[in-house]
């Protein structure tokens, strides 16, 4: 029962990374109906946003103090909102009344860039670089079952910063304007929303969420590297279409499923498929219950 226990508790913090990025996958497609796959690279990016800020914008002497984080955290996020923006004006706006393949096949593209131009020209990325841990990595116990105070802390952030973005959605005036331009961008341009202006934000939302999940990351692991986008990306899209496509809920939810389901595999089967338990979910969901388990929150446009 403690090794269960155990395996669970690893599965919540694995979870809360794939959430996060998650809620980038479906906002945006909630939105403009588009398959993100450059965010995992928006992910990544952020992560070593803020680890050049730690290098080479920190002084020395400060550098290592706990309460540099949030600017590591602001530095991260500022990087990865600049590049999803950039990314969204120049890749896939001028797309967006293309056939659905031709921004798919961008996205694509766009990830490989990113995380080319990551490996290429980042100094010493071509492996794998350490990150600063902030957080205390020392274990808190209870009833046998340990939790390192960063994952801890990964968690609390995480529910946290999805708590704060469903209340935005839903009371503030950009969310109204969000779930307008969701539901009929058309109809939302008539009655005086800025259509392009809610996708930016949107985009910008995502971007910002996946660059804290990217220092998350790099808190955890103790070092990031140019490919962990890819796979993260992966995983995060699976937990966006578990939970249902466009639906915010959904995608918390299927993030922490993914994530336990990922680790009492990992227990219970082999370590070796860790990566494998989130494909055969992909395949499984979209056999039996394509809308996920919360349903698409998503206007049928013609």
């Amino acid at each position: 029962m403690v090794q269960f226990l155990q395996q669970l508790s690893n599965g919540v913090v694995i979870g809360a990374t794939y959430a996060l990025i998650a809620l980038g996958y479906t906002l945006v497609y909630g939105i403009i109906q588009l398959i993100n796959f450059a965010h995992g690279e928006i992910f990544m990016v952020g992560a070593f946003g803020g680890l050049a800020f730690y290098l080479y914008a920190l002084p020395e002497s400060l550098a290592d103090e706990s309460y540099m984080l949030p600017l590591v955290f602001l530095a991260a996020m500022l990087t990865s909102v600049v590049i999803a923006v950039l990314v969204e004006r120049f890749a896939y706006r001028p797309l967006r009344r293309a056939p659905r393949l031709a921004p798919l096949i961008t996205a694509i593209g766009v990830s490989i860039f990113l995380q080319e131009a990551v490996r290429l020209y980042f100094p010493d990325a071509k492996s794998a670089r350490p990150f600063p841990q902030y957080v205390s990595t020392r274990n808190v116990g209870f009833k046998g079952v340990g939790l390192p105070i960063v994952a801890i802390f990964v968690i609390v952030v995480a529910i946290l910063l999805m708590i704060a973005l469903s209340a935005f959605i839903k009371t503030s005036k950009t969310g109204k304007a969000m779930r307008a331009t969701s539901q009929d961008p058309d109809t939302a341009r008539l009655m005086g929303v800025n259509t392009d202006k809610i996708i930016v934000i949107t985009f910008a939302i995502g971007a910002a969420l996946a660059g804290i999940a990217g220092v998350m990351q790099g808190l955890q692991f103790g070092q990031i590297s140019f490919s962990i986008g890819f796979l993260a990306g992966i995983k995060a899209f699976t937990a966006a279409v578990l939970g249902g496509i466009g639906n915010v809920t959904g995608a918390v939810l299927g993030g922490f499923t993914l994530g336990i389901v990922e680790a009492l595999g990992t227990q219970y089967i082999s370590s070796t498929y860790k990566d494998v338990f989130a494909f055969v979910v992909l395949i499984l969901v979209l056999v039996f219950r394509p809308s996920g388990l919360l349903g698409e929150r998503v206007a049928t446009r013609s």
